[in-house]
């Protein structure tokens, strides 16, 4: 039959092979898989995860998989990867790429999950698991490029709900050696589970969007294992009838091609950007802006007096679920330029404490919000590959300080180092495991492809 759109996709996913990752694939790949599962340790201390946790329970029939911070506790699979995925995205700390979505959450709990699940004569080996992973975001990255609309902050779908489904349902067909057939059917499946809308952003609700995405992906896959059809069309361009494409207003499918000697993960063009402080990723524009002109204004008055500002410009650009005057919740909080700025000018840091209630709700903050004011320059694009953060603060003397950031430090094209992401982990996955339990984990996942049994990770 002709090959379609669809068909390369599925081809893709069952004929990639563990030679066709290059080093820096490996390199990235595995700094993502450790970031993600920090960020997973640390945010099953998070309210958010306690509620999908207890609603998990109710359901749990044959526990054999992990949960995030919770050793005595185990989940039916898809339960687990739902669970582990609120975890990953409880406060806004995993991973985010370009076009914007998080792959890792999207993907790597259904892994861990299925690794579990499978019996010990099947069971992947590291450099399988590895594979899979990567599938998952190549799979995530394609469909983002199909569409131009994808490329900016987006107004309707949450990006990781729509791909990172279907980056799931390919990783986890991958790491089940589903056929081509089956793989083909997995994403069809997979894009009637997909979608949720961005009014949800700074809710309580957003969390669920990585959690769905990476346990719907999962049990698509399993449905087409056990021989569930869907569209063999799904990720063509059919006029008339929407399938993959209903998620887009500008869509041009490409196919995908078979490797055969190699193949150019998108990964080892673009790679990813990992988070310093839990929020959205714009936050970090302004945040690295506003710390910039807080050393300026120390150096002109000798100390950081709020009383001494009249104004505080914030030129950001124009996205309206992350421009918060005043937010009143945790969540309102990681998604609020004006919150962060304010919080960096004031404390000179942003970190896991900044977003409790006591500190989101301190008198000498809201005196900070009261005097931010907002400009949308036109340069200023809301698209994390071009978009800027800037600070300015209007003194009652008439002077002006300026803080402008262009790329801050861990975005990729200024790469956290080795060190930061390390230390990053540390500190995250030290608020529930013991530190040789968390050089464990280092030196698993440093080693991944040696490792003969995916299912001790």
């Amino acid at each position: 039959p002709e090959e379609t759109v669809t068909s390369s996709f599925a081809s893709f996913i069952h004929a990639v092979r563990p030679e066709h990752l290059s080093k820096t694939v490996r390199h990235r790949s595995k700094r993502m898989i450790l970031d993600s599962i920090g960020v997973g340790l640390v945010g099953s201390t998070t309210h958010v995860f306690d509620i999908a946790l207890q609603y998990c329970r109710l359901y749990s029939s044959v526990a054999v998989s992990s949960i995030y911070g919770k050793p005595g506790i185990k989940l039916s699979p898809t339960l687990a990867a739902f669970t582990n995925g609120v975890a990953t995205h409880s406060m806004d700390f995993d991973d985010t790429w370009h076009p914007a979505t998080h792959p890792s959450g999207a993907v790597l709990p259904a892994l861990l999950a299925a690794s579990q699940m499978l019996p010990p004569s099947t069971k992947p080996n590291g450099i399988d698991f590895l594979l899979a992973f990567n599938v998952g975001l190549e799979v995530q990255g394609r469909l983002m490029h199909f569409s131009t609309e994808a490329h900016d902050i987006p107004k309707r779908f949450h990006p990781p709900s729509v791909v990172g489904t279907m980056g799931s349902a390919a990783a986890t067909a991958k790491l089940l050696s589903l056929s081509t057939a089956q793989c083909a059917h997995a994403l069809g499946i997979a894009a009637s589970l997909a979608g949720a809308p961005m009014a949800n952003a700074a809710t309580q609700a957003k969390p669920l969007h990585i959690g769905n995405a990476t346990r719907l992906g999962f049990e698509a896959a399993l449905l087409a294992a056990r021989g569930m059809e869907a569209n063999p069309l799904i990720l063509d361009d059919i006029p008339g009838c929407s399938g993959f494409s209903a998620f887009y207003s500008v869509y041009q499918p490409k196919p995908l091609s078979t490797p055969s000697d190699h193949h150019e993960f998108l990964l080892e063009k673009q790679d990813i950007a990992f988070k310093r402080f839990p929020a959205h990723l714009g936050m970090h524009w302004v945040v690295d802006a506003a710390l910039s002109v807080r050393n300026l204004f120390i150096n002109y008055a000798g100390s950081f007096s709020p009383s001494l500002i009249r104004t505080i410009v914030l030129k950001i650009p124009v996205s309206k679920y992350i421009n918060r005057p005043f937010p009143s919740s945790e969540h309102q909080a990681r998604h609020s330029f004006q919150f962060n700025a304010c919080t960096a000018l004031l404390d000179g840091e942003v970190g896991l404490s900044s977003f409790t209630e006591s500190s989101i709700h301190r008198q000498e903050l809201r005196e900070l919000l009261d005097k931010v004011v907002v400009e949308h320059p036109e340069d200023n694009m809301a698209n994390f590959d071009k978009m800027y953060g800037e600070v300015a603060l209007l003194l009652h003397s008439g002077d002006v300080l300026t803080g402008k950031c262009d790329t801050f430090y861990g975005h990729w094209r200024k790469p956290l180092s080795k060190e930061s992401l390390l230390k990053k982990f540390r500190s995250n996955a030290s608020h529930v495991l013991p530190e040789e339990k968390i050089e464990t984990i280092i030196t698993m996942v440093d080693n991944l492809e040696n490792l003969s049994d995916s299912s001790q990770l």
